[in-house]
């Protein structure tokens, strides 16, 4: 990683913003990897990344312990791990684009629709849904880092205590966190100088969840469920817009690449 002024100031606003999202602000983070592409290649940022999330996962596990729903983790937990296999071995062949505007749109149709019926009663679970939103989560955190919306899919209907809530979403993806890590180090995203920066980056890491949690235990269940779906919305145009970037990049490059050949 480049200790330049500029890598170093993107690195700390994404560790921040991780660290926040960590804390029970989910969504918040979802820029996280996109601003660290700036200031390096997208392999080298997730390999930063990944170690650091796991620093603030158990701080935020210590935090909500024992404030988690068993049901669900047992229902999701096991679907995750299929999804992560899955992605692990399309990593390199799966283009990222129309997945990033499919999950997009699926992520804005939800939100939108939560936002439309922010009193609408819990509702009971769907297993078989929620162990194809589980498979689509570690699917898409491990080829996107971003499984939090499929997630929240399945766990927002339910209408849970805030803090159960949280609690369920950061001992879950501290799990699908360690399942990933071994096929990481397999792919070669997990270096001895990306485990040294988020050694050094750890305290500013942690302080970040902490605040992330201490600002969430001021929000009543109401107002916390209508922030997540706002920044849920926020999340799903983002990711339209990753996508319908990503897609166009990837024509202007093919159509470069076709401009290159040699006419015969």
């Amino acid at each position: 990683m480049s200790t330049d002024p500029v890598t170093i100031l993107v690195f700390l606003l994404a560790v921040g913003l991780l660290g926040l999202a960590k804390g029970g602000l989910a969504g918040v983070g979802l820029m996280s990897m996109p601003m660290m592409t700036l200031v390096m290649p997208p392999a080298a940022a997730a390999g930063l990344i990944l170690p650091i999330l796991m620093i603030q996962d158990l701080l935020s596990v210590w935090l909500y312990r024992g404030q988690w729903d068993m049901g669900n983790l047992k229902v999701l937990v096991p679907a995750a791990a299929v999804g992560i296999a899955l992605g692990l071995t399309i990593f390199a062949l799966l283009p990222p684009g129309p997945m990033l505007a499919l999950l997009g749109v699926i992520t804005l149709a939800f939100a939108v629709r939560g936002l439309l019926s922010p009193g609408a009663p819990a509702k009971t679970p769907n297993i078989w849904m929620g162990r194809l939103l589980g498979m689509l989560s570690g699917l898409t955190s491990t080829i996107l880092h971003q499984g939090g919306p499929t997630f929240q899919m399945y766990m927002m209907p339910q209408r849970l205590p805030r803090d159960v809530f949280v609690g369920t979403s950061v001992t879950f993806f501290w799990i699908v966190n360690m399942i990933k890590l071994p096929g990481f180090i397999a792919l070669g995203q997990l270096t001895r100088e990306g485990l040294t920066v988020a050694a050094i980056a750890a305290p500013f890491a942690l302080l970040m969840t902490f605040l992330g949690a201490r600002l969430v235990r001021r929000i009543d269940t109401e107002r916390f469920y209508g922030i997540i779906y706002w920044l849920l919305a926020a999340v799903g145009i983002k990711l339209i817009a990753d996508g319908v970037l990503w897609l166009v990049g990837d024509r202007a490059e093919a159509i470069a690449a076709l401009a290159r050949l040699p006419i015969s």
